[in-house]
């Protein structure tokens, strides 16, 4: 009988190339023995462009752009899944494999961790995997959910609790709830040992795109059209806006009466009207706030009716919208979104968890990603967690210093742990040997052993 010798065993290559490919930014970088946010992380623009002079930019080369009005946008993510592989790939080449790329590797001398949304179609998992070992040709892979990445994060340290020494260090956390605020959509996902229990994620279709499609509304009833200036309301959307703590409190202190003047202060003594001055891509390539000057806008609203020439600046005065845009994210019903706010759809998710581990998950609530980076966002989720919990249990929500960075971070710290990643990581030779079909059942666990 013939002797079959047992397959030689593949080692992994010493570079690991981290990506969360989200839909508004691809945060990569590669991964050290001691990794750094600010220097190994780079933000890379997941988007070709076209500016109104039909300049085109792919990924990174939107830094070179000055005129950012009238932008198109070309997205290969939609609602948090990756659709577009042929834009992807232009990026990803531009990016990772041309010679002038900030982040060059040789594929076939590099490992790859690769972030995703959760609960994608197995279809598009599927055809990713393909891409990434059959075009790309990646020596070993690992694909998993981005809110997966954060329990390797130090999470001990957001909550003040003790460090833990030695092999505890390295494992990730036991029990973890991340509530990932993105670009797409919000998800809700609970953990237990560093993996995610699938029946208790929820999702809510409110993410940083639905708030700035939101607000272009508003200015566009309001003010100025604003409909084809997504680039610019997005930035208007990061620099003012703001999650109320009182709601109501706020609506009636920006409330403009009939004589036509604005009752400026909250009732903490801070300015919610603002004026916020458009750029003109010339003196100035980015908006920016200052306090509401009703002086300073008649003047500029008469020079516009006057002979004597434009204003020298365009501004919009911004009352209400400032925080009535992300307070969809706590109220979707405002808008006739039949749709649990935040909230309430952690309370759903826990509702998916045996009740013995609800006191666990309330005191370690991670609050991650780019739009949760709104002043007042953790303080307001906070705040309405605590009214919907069981008074038996301690409710902790923190949030890491780079929201947006967390998941790559957590990639990177797995990745520096050469004994972790040779237990996730699958190799091409294995890709080879078994299929595509094998490949998404062994990531289908979200941390294969």
């Amino acid at each position: 009988m013939p002797r079959y010798s047992k397959p030689v065993e593949q080692s992994l290559p010493e570079k690991t190339l981290v990506v969360d490919n989200g839909a508004y930014s691809i945060k990569a970088g590669f991964a050290t023995s001691s990794p750094n946010v600010e220097n190994d992380c780079h933000i890379i623009p997941n988007c070709i462009t076209r500016s109104r002079d039909k300049k085109i930019f792919v990924g990174a080369q939107l830094e070179k752009c000055r005129d950012f009005g009238e932008m198109s946008f070309r997205r290969p993510v939609e609602k948090g899944y990756l659709v577009n592989w042929e834009a992807e790939k232009e990026i990803w080449e531009n990016s990772f494999f041309d010679k002038a790329a900030r982040l060059k590797c040789d594929p076939h001398e590099t490992n790859l961790l690769l972030a995703e949304a959760p609960n994608a179609p197995a279809a598009l998992q599927t055809n990713c995997d393909q891409i990434v070992f059959e075009e790309f040709e990646f020596a070993s892979y690992y694909r998993c959910i981005g809110p997966s990445l954060n329990a390797y994060t130090n999470i001990t340290s957001l909550f003040g609790d003790p460090a833990r020494d030695g092999e505890l260090g390295a494992l990730p956390a036991e029990c973890l709830l991340v509530i990932d605020s993105g670009y797409s959509f919000t998800t809700v996902t609970p953990f237990f040992k560093g993996r995610p229990i699938n029946q208790a994620i929820r999702r809510l279709e409110i993410g940083g795109k639905f708030l700035t499609n939101y607000l272009k509304e508003l200015l566009s009833i309001r003010q100025y059209n604003m409909l084809d200036e997504t680039y610019l309301v997005d930035e208007m959307k990061e620099d003012v806006c703001y999650v109320s703590q009182d709601f109501k409190k706020d609506l009636e202190v920006t409330w403009k009466g009939s004589s036509s003047f604005y009752r400026k202060r909250s009732r903490d003594g801070q300015e919610i009207v603002v004026d916020y001055v458009l750029p003109d891509y010339t003196t100035h390539l980015k908006g920016f706030k200052r306090p509401y000057d009703p002086d300073l806008v008649r003047q500029n609203k008469m020079s516009v009716l006057s002979s004597a020439g434009g204003p020298t600046e365009y501004s919009m005065t911004l009352g209400n919208e400032r925080f009535s845009v992300p307070e969809l994210l706590f109220n979707p019903g405002d808008i006739g979104l039949k749709q649990a706010g935040l909230p309430e759809t952690v309370m759903q998710s826990l509702s998916g968890l045996p009740p013995g581990l609800w006191p666990a998950m309330l005191a370690n609530v991670t609050v991650v990603g780019g739009t949760s980076k709104m002043e007042g966002f953790v303080d307001r989720l906070r705040t309405e967690l605590r009214q919907l919990a069981p008074a038996e249990c301690v409710v902790r929500v923190a949030q890491p210093l780079d929201p947006a960075k967390s998941a790559w971070f957590g990639g990177a710290v797995l990745s520096s742990d050469k004994t972790a990643l040779k237990e996730v990581m699958v190799t091409r030779q294995q890709y080879q040997e078994h299929g595509s079909g094998w490949l998404l059942k062994k990531f289908a666990s979200g941390r294969p052993s």
